[in-house]
């Protein structure tokens, strides 16, 4: 038999039932951004130029340059376009970059966990290890921040075969690393439900640019496309859009303007009426407000 996962259960989108999002929105649309740090010449991460290549100044460099200069930009998008966004956040961005969070902060965006460092997988960790990393980076923030983290995303999306019921059992209402549907779902964990909420393996700039290596104009035609089609199809049932960007690939100076006018082709659709410009989180809350089962399983 193949092995299965158990988290949950087959479910077609066009057999669920309808809701609403606030002021009966349509489609929710979230903005993630990752901000991660990086071991030095050591551990795991991304290189501008080659798949596999050892870690070493350059692809370090290259990673820094979201901290230093890309995210500063991307702000200054989400600034004069008035946008909310979330932010995963490596818990050890707080020791090397911590004027990231002021700013984070003082605009009043959500803070998702994302592990420790991108420079490390907890998929490889022993139960008890993830636990104790769990506990840390959840702990990190809520000294810093006053609140614990609603949500999860892992570094690289790495889980091990427990990760959902340890992140239900430290607290987590929600988990981003499954890609599986375009609207909020349950997984099932040793301890309840914990709801996983739609982020892409597809509509994110470092799959698609460092991966599939596809340009800053197809990304951002890719955003507009998904956009169109979101759009017409929340009409029938409530969507989910979240776009995943990566400080060191979208925040290039040749790559910006782009984000900008692809952003902008959202805001000013003419049925931009049935946008919720949202976060995670929020989303999470509202879930919370809906009849129970209304999401199938989801009951808090």
């Amino acid at each position: 038999m193949l092995p299965k996962h158990g988290r949950f259960e087959f479910s077609p989108i066009n057999e669920r039932p309808d809701y609403s999002w606030p002021e009966n929105k349509r489609l929710a649309i979230c903005i993630v951004t990752n901000l991660e740090v990086y071991a030095y010449r050591k551990g795991t991460g991304w290189d501008p130029a080659k798949t596999g290549e050892p870690q070493n100044q350059r692809n370090f460099s290259w990673r820094e340059y979201g901290n230093r200069v890309g995210i500063w930009r991307i702000f200054e998008i989400f600034d004069d376009l008035n946008l909310p966004a979330a932010h995963n956040v490596n818990s050890l961005l707080y020791d090397e970059h911590s004027k990231i969070l002021d700013y984070i902060r003082k605009r009043g965006d959500e803070i998702i966990a994302h592990g420790r460092t991108n420079a490390e997988r907890q998929g490889d960790l022993w139960e008890r290890d993830e636990k104790r990393l769990i506990e840390e980076v959840t702990e990190t923030i809520e000294k810093y921040e006053g609140k614990k983290p609603k949500g999860w995303m892992g570094p690289a999306a790495s889980e091990s075969n427990v990760t959902p019921d340890l992140l239900k059992e430290a607290g987590y209402k929600y988990l981003l690393d499954w890609p599986a549907d375009d609207q909020p779902f349950v997984l099932k964990t040793r301890s309840g439900p914990l709801l996983s909420i739609p982020y892409p393996a597809e509509l994110n700039d470092s799959a698609s640019i460092i991966h599939r290596h596809d340009n800053a104009h197809d990304f951002t035609q890719m955003i507009i496309d998904q956009f169109n089609e979101m759009i017409n199809q929340s009409k029938k049932q409530p969507l989910v859009m979240t776009i995943s960007l990566h400080a060191f690939v979208m925040g290039q100076p040749f790559r910006i303007g782009l984000l900008r006018k692809a952003l902008k082709h959202c805001i000013n659709h003419p049925e931009s009426n049935l946008i919720w410009w949202t976060t995670p989180g929020q989303i999470y809350d509202h879930c919370l407000t809906l009849p129970p089962n209304t999401i199938p399983g989801f009951i808090e």
